[in-house]
């Protein structure tokens, strides 16, 4: 099945609706939700998008996709940018001390199966911290420690359990993007985002990220 993409001029909005949507019936379905949301540039415009939504915050719990190893509060970690949502948040434990027994802990008690897991893409190609060439893509275990990548050690989520969320939502903003989306999907294997499954997956673009989408 092929992905749904979507180009609009208020991607992080769209992307809000659409979520605030799949949410709402999840908690009806299932009486919770939960989330996995990736660092970058994109999750601020789409969780302040998303919180001008009815969502029924108190039953959807907030997960990290990827997250910088550095100290509580450090204004380059992921978990700065969820501190308004008022969920329940599962912060990736990135102070322990053997941060590869601290990925297995968080992957143990991750739920078993998203209902939504948040994407960005990389001027790289790369999404969540899924570097170029690093093994982690071929992992079997549900979060690893991957040591660094750009600048900062990390830990992620890994593709076994990115592909196993009910729903994937990627929102890719710029002009710098637009060489990356058409790789993508041209299914370029060098790109680690080409790991992640297309059917389940909605890609919310701007002009500008999609001008060179593939027709």
């Amino acid at each position: 099945m092929s992905m749904d993409i979507r180009v609009s001029e208020d991607p992080s909005a769209a992307a809000a609706a659409w979520m605030a949507r799949r949410l709402r019936d999840a908690v009806r379905r299932r009486r919770e939700a939960s989330i996995a949301v990736s660092g970058g540039s994109t999750a601020p415009p789409l969780f302040a998008a998303l919180l001008h939504h009815d969502v029924p915050w108190d039953r959807i719990t907030i997960w990290q996709v990827d997250e910088r190893v550095a100290p509580d509060g450090h204004p380059e970690r992921n978990a700065g940018q969820l501190t308004a949502v008022p969920s329940p948040l599962r912060l990736m434990p990135v102070t322990a001390k053997d941060l590869r027994a601290a990925a297995r802990r968080y992957g143990a008690g991750l739920p078993e199966r998203f209902d939504i897991v948040h994407l960005g893409l990389g001027d790289d190609g790369h999404t969540a911290s899924w570097p170029p060439g690093h093994p982690v893509v071929d992992s079997e275990r549900p979060c690893e420690a991957i040591g660094e990548f750009n600048g900062f050690e990390r830990m992620t989520l890994t593709p076994r359990v990115v592909n196993a969320a009910r729903s994937r939502v990627m929102l890719t903003l710029g002009e710098s993007k637009a060489e990356m989306v058409e790789r993508w999907m041209l299914r370029d294997p060098a790109l680690p985002v080409d790991r992640v499954r297309r059917s389940g997956t909605i890609t919310f673009l701007d002009p500008a990220a999609a001008a060179r989408l593939p027709t």
